[in-house]
């Protein structure tokens, strides 16, 4: 009976530790994107990007906003930027995670 309830413990902290690990986002695996900045919106958190594929979210090329990870992102970027950047879904919404001018 012990050895029962030792097991379901661990296979519950197992199945939960998996679970965490594939929620969390991670820019470390996501792939650089190169985009252009067609609006900055400091107000909302948001960037408007036009951009390539973004393999990671299964997404094709297209113009589309994403909140920033951080907001302080946004201070460096105006409108035509061109841009690379990473993003991931993280809590549900399509975020950018890092973002840097390209030269």
């Amino acid at each position: 009976m012990k050895f029962s309830r030792i097991l379901a413990a661990a296979i519950i902290a197992t199945t939960l530790g998996a679970h965490a690990q594939s929620s969390t986002p991670s820019s470390a695996s996501a792939p650089v994107v190169e985009g252009e900045v067609r609006r900055v919106d400091k107000e909302q958190g948001k960037v408007t990007l036009r951009h390539g594929p973004i393999p990671n979210l299964g997404m094709d090329g297209m113009s589309m906003v994403f909140r920033v990870k951080e907001p302080k992102m946004l201070d460096s970027l105006k409108d035509g930027d061109k841009v690379k950047f990473t993003a991931d879904k993280v809590n549900g919404v399509f975020t950018v995670t890092s973002i840097q001018v390209a030269n």
